[in-house]
């Protein structure tokens, strides 16, 4: 692996903050990125702060399987019997993609809002021991205990990895998950947009400045996917 790559996965073991950029022509955007094991309310307050996008969790697919975890789009379009409306809102028009990853949004039962910076990290932090046992334990026993512990709808949007990861779609779900993975850390990341204060997403060159001025990991989405067809092919 390349020497930023190194750094980055060092960077997410330690429970820190690395800057991903997809690509050009793509969404153009740079996500805040960091191991969903360690997010604290700390890390929910920088990313609602200075991210200012979507906070999300990526969920790997070996977890997706177990736990039996929907995409949205699938749950929507197997409702409109019940919902005719819902037909007419199909997101077949994505300009930079094919399928949307969202899934389910969750909180932890123990929260009370589930919108607190401290409500959101426990939902996530929690989200992230499921995904530990769905990898190591029959699919009974991590089912069970995601569904003892957390309710639906909630406040932390959960995102469907694609089923090889970057070989399959390029996205930031994709992206942070095959960084995670890279990382050896458990393989969820919570994920977040930098937007701008023109209304737009954070350029490119600004999000490298804010990498600079605080020390942060940036990597292009093509450094990720370099590295995680490497590590397949020595495996």
């Amino acid at each position: 692996m390349s020497e930023q790559i190194d750094i980055a996965c060092d960077r997410l073991r330690g429970g820190g903050i690395v800057l991903v950029y997809d690509a050009d022509g793509r969404e153009e955007e740079t996500d805040m990125v960091v191991a969903s094991e360690f997010v604290n309310q700390d890390i929910v307050r920088t990313m609602r702060k200075e991210g200012g996008g979507l906070i999300c969790v990526t969920i790997p697919p070996d977890t997706r399987r177990v736990l039996g975890i929907p995409y949205m789009v699938d749950v929507l379009s197997h409702s409109t019997k019940l919902f005719p409306i819902l037909d007419g809102l199909k997101p077949n028009d994505i300009p930079y993609d094919a399928k949307s990853s969202f899934s389910l949004t969750i909180n932890h039962r123990k929260t009370f809002t589930g919108i607190t910076d401290r409500d959101r990290a426990m939902t996530i932090s929690q989200f992230a021991k499921v995904v530990k046992l769905s990898m190591s334990c029959d699919n009974g026993q991590a089912a069970d205990t995601f569904t003892k512990n957390f309710r639906s709808p909630g406040h932390v949007h959960l995102l469907n990895a694609s089923d090889r990861l970057v070989l399959d779609r390029q996205g930031h779900t994709e992206l942070a998950t095959a960084l995670a993975t890279l990382a050896g850390v458990t393989p969820t990341a919570t994920i977040c947009e930098m937007m701008g204060d023109d209304g737009r997403a954070l350029s490119k060159e600004m999000a490298k400045k804010y990498a600079a001025k605080k020390g942060l990991p940036f990597l292009d989405g093509s450094e990720i996917i370099k590295a995680y067809r490497e590590n397949l092919k020595s495996k």
